[in-house]
């Protein structure tokens, strides 16, 4: 709300020395010099903003800043309230992780996966496992192939230094909590 009223000459601030002036219902005025267009807000008992600086003459709108304020506070905050947040979660497998292990991983997969968040797939090789990337590259299609119901691949498999890496994406529109 604060950014609304630094951005916004209001009455005394503005420096135009002529402005085009529209009345609190809308209809314009016409352009008149600043000290009659302050004088005409101030005998409606409201404050002349400016909406439109950049224009020549600057438009000013006579009309309450207060109610201003708020109103333009109302929409940002609607406009924040419509913007979907996506976190992305991060699951860790070794290439020789055991069965019921990545059966407990492709759970908790799903799980990020229809709640609607990114899930990010990395196989960490230590030591001399990275001389087999072969299991690990079948270990990312195993999840790739079960994780296709809940969601699809986004970044494909790739290695990033020691760790071979996939993001998956939920499916549009599923958001199952």
């Amino acid at each position: 709300m604060e950014s609304i009223s630094k951005d916004v000459r209001v009455n005394r601030e503005i420096r135009a020395k002529e402005v085009r002036v529209i009345d609190p219902e809308g209809k314009q005025i016409g352009i008149l010099p600043l000290v009659e267009a302050l004088r005409a807000a101030a005998n409606a008992d409201l404050d002349l903003v400016e909406v439109s600086p950049k224009s020549e003459p600057p438009v000013c709108r006579i009309m309450d800043f207060g109610k201003f304020k708020y109103q333009q506070s109302k929409k940002a905050h609607d406009a924040k309230k419509k913007q979907a947040v996506i976190h992305l979660k991060e699951v860790k497998l070794r290439p020789k992780t055991e069965e019921h292990d990545l059966g407990f991983k492709l759970r908790h997969i799903e799980r990020f996966l229809k709640e609607g968040d990114k899930t990010k797939v990395t196989i960490v090789f230590r030591g001399r496992e990275i001389a087999h990337p072969d299991l690990g590259r079948q270990m990312m299609e195993r999840i790739a192939e079960q994780a296709k119901e809940w969601g699809r691949i986004e970044q494909p498999p790739k290695f990033e230094g020691r760790n071979y890496v996939m993001i998956l994406a939920p499916l549009t529109g599923q958001k199952t909590t």
